[in-house]
């Protein structure tokens, strides 16, 4: 079984999901906040791989939602120049092991880590939360 590194939205439903997959399979987490770690363009950028660059933001995050950044209209640096402003336009959750990294919980490694999926069962990806958009982890805090 594999140690893997799962980078997370504090209080995100489909994280928790994600983790209790991992967690089932066997594995050991170690899990980090997305929002706080002290991210670099170069660590960064070796989460996403050879994925088109739209494909590297959080499509339930609130700029992408509303219109303010378009993932379809920006290149590589201008993306992580972003994301390193605002880490929820990350998709999450970034995986590490010591077989790769990835961005989402539909590629490599994270496939190889869960083995055949139930065709029955709930979906891993996107964002399961009731409230559109997710409420904001600081302000969560705050109340």
């Amino acid at each position: 079984m594999a140690i893997v590194t799962f980078y997370e939205k504090p209080g995100c439903g489909t994280n928790a999901r994600q983790k209790l997959a991992l967690a089932n399979a066997g594995h050991t987490l170690e899990v980090r906040s997305l929002l706080t770690e002290p991210w670099t363009a170069e660590r960064l950028r070796g989460f996403f791989g050879d994925t088109p660059v739209a494909a590297w933001f959080n499509p339930a995050a609130p700029k992408v939602k509303s219109g303010a950044v378009d993932p379809s209209a920006v290149d590589a640096e201008a993306a992580i120049a972003l994301m390193l402003a605002e880490p929820l336009l990350i998709r999450r959750p970034l995986v590490e092991t010591e077989n790769g990294r990835c961005a989402g919980f539909d590629r490599e490694p994270v496939l190889s880590l869960l083995g055949p999926s139930d065709p029955g069962a709930r979906p891993l990806e996107g964002c399961s939360s009731p409230l559109a958009p997710c409420p904001d982890p600081a302000e969560r805090k705050a109340s």
